[in-house]
């Protein structure tokens, strides 16, 4: 008797391989992702930032003579290096996501928007 629609054990032995392997996999690259530290520079290079690839804050640098300029100049700076910091981490985890997914576009929230 023929069963209507379902799969073959086989196949399902497959499937539940193939997402145990997406896991390890995942881990692995939450793993590498955390120990990453990705720069940002201001455009006047006097402050740069450093997230990890999972975008949390490792630590910043300012050229003394940036806090010479003026409060407004030195934010600015830093605001800078932070969007750059940022968009290189996003850049790389995204990357990092599609190599994961053998570039499958899985619509992840936050992960494959378009800006």
């Amino acid at each position: 008797m023929a069963a209507f629609g379902l799969p073959n054990f086989g196949q399902l032995t497959e499937a539940f391989r193939k997402a145990q392997q997406i896991q390890q996999d995942a881990q692995k690259l939450q793993e590498e992702l955390e120990a990453m530290e990705l720069e940002g520079c201001s455009e006047n290079g006097k402050a740069s930032v450093w997230l990890s690839g999972n975008q949390e804050p490792i630590r910043i640098k300012i050229d003394p003579t940036l806090l010479l300029e003026g409060q407004e100049e030195a934010e600015n700076a830093i605001l800078e290096a932070l969007k750059a910091a940022y968009a290189n981490s996003t850049t790389i985890m995204k990357s990092k996501m599609e190599e994961l997914t053998g570039g499958l576009n899985l619509n992840l929230p936050g992960i494959n928007e378009n800006n």
